[in-house]
């Protein structure tokens, strides 16, 4: 007998709430802050999961969200025949193009310090001398006004403290740094070697930690705002039984004394504001190098929605991964929501797979339609779930469609 758990019937998507005063100005700030940003510079959901829950091989077709670029680079170490990259912010793609760019044109050493460093002297003449002439047009007009992003002399230095969630983890990191104690806490506490050590000291932590990241309501919703949650799905979270201390209390306490600290290359991030060697993302690493630059021609990038990708682009894709923005669309444009699902399924054929993630514990932004002819693995997305040392969302949802 399969493993397989067959979904069972749910009720239609509710209706999205009227906007209140409250929310319309968090929506407000949310595009006043992205509005002409770059959001993520580096990726946020686990992609070691994600290659074991997706499966991919050389007859793959993958449509996913570009975000930062760093996961289509890990998909692409298992040298699936496309990665279409689609993301509606062309900084993001302007970002995915920069590092497709190093890896075509640098060495590794050079690539490292840009991306794993985050900053170098030597920027400017890379960029202007090997880099910029590969890039498309608009992420050379990007790329022209932020060199000063990998400048290492400035208060703000480096890739790792740009962006909107960079400047909020800059920000936090600089409320820790006024704590020398604290700080010092937390630096250990990045190096201990077993998961005794990792829960003595994180349980010291904890409650100074909550504080610093959550702190007034007002630094709760700049902070969501920076990270890239919209009110729509920061609404979400609140409606939880502890709203968003309990939260992120759940999500910190299983990451930091479940799982082992020393490869955690996200958290480690952005409190150095930089990967080392020994704790960085797969794409990063000496040994994978050479192969990535050999399959750069299998990732292409489209600067507009997913729905309007599969209209101009339709096809039987193998795999979709959709992150987390169907929350948001749930809440904010519900007919979007339901037209996009209308694509995915119309482009996708028996055995495709789509996942997805969500600050829902259940699967509700996929609608009864959809249900209809997918099983949800969750053999698969389950175990991964417990692995992911991001863990900030609440459900991570794998869909094989069926017919």
């Amino acid at each position: 007998m399969s493993t397989t758990t067959l979904v069972k019937a749910s009720p239609s998507l509710p209706s999205p709430p009227p906007k209140h005063p409250t929310t319309r100005l968090r929506n407000w700030l949310f595009d006043r802050i992205h509005g002409n940003k770059l959001i993520y510079n580096t990726c946020w959901e686990a992609p070691r999961c994600d290659r074991v829950m997706l499966n991919l091989d050389a007859s793959s077709e993958v449509v996913m969200i570009t975000s930062a670029g760093d996961n289509a680079l890990a998909y692409l170490l298992d040298c699936p025949q496309t990665i279409h990259c689609v993301d509606v912010n062309l900084r993001q793609n302007a970002l995915l193009h920069l590092k497709l760019s190093g890896l075509k044109f640098l060495s590794w050493n050079s690539f490292f310090t840009l991306f794993g460093e985050g900053k170098s002297e030597e920027f400017h003449r890379l960029y202007s001398h090997r880099l910029r002439a590969d890039l498309p047009e608009r992420s050379k007009i990007f790329w022209d006004r932020q060199q000063h992003y990998f400048t290492p002399k400035r208060r703000r230095s480096g890739l790792y403290w740009h962006g909107s969630s960079g400047y909020f983890a800059w920000a936090v990191g600089n409320l820790l740094r006024t704590n020398n104690r604290l700080h010092a806490e937390i630096e250990r506490f990045f190096r201990a070697t077993t998961l005794e050590e990792q829960r003595e000291l994180y349980f010291g932590l904890e409650p100074r930690l909550l504080n610093v990241l959550l702190g007034s309501k007002l630094r709760q919703t700049l902070s969501l705002n920076l990270l890239g949650v919209p009110e729509a799905q920061a609404r979400l979270i609140n409606e939880r039984r502890d709203g968003l201390r309990g939260y992120v209390r759940d999500a910190l306490r299983h990451i930091f004394t479940d799982l082992p600290i020393g490869d955690n290359y996200f958290y480690a991030l952005y409190f150095r504001g930089r990967y080392t060697k020994e704790c960085c993302p797969d794409y990063l690493w000496e040994e994978n190098f050479e192969r990535l630059s050999q399959h750069l021609d299998h990732i292409q990038t489209h600067t507009t929605t997913i729905t309007s990708f599969l209209k101009n682009k339709p096809g039987k894709y193998s795999h979709f991964v959709l992150l987390d923005h169907l929350d948001w669309l749930a809440n904010h444009d519900l007919a979007a929501m339901v037209e996009e699902w209308e694509q995915v399924m119309a482009n996708s054929r028996p055995g495709t797979k789509i996942l997805l993630r969500s600050a829902c514990e259940r699967p509700d932004v996929v609608p009864d339609f959809v249900r209809r002819r997918v099983r949800f693995r969750n053999d698969l997305s389950e175990p991964q779930a417990k692995l992911d040392r991001v863990g900030t969302y609440a459900g991570t949802f794998l869909l094989e469609v069926t017919h």
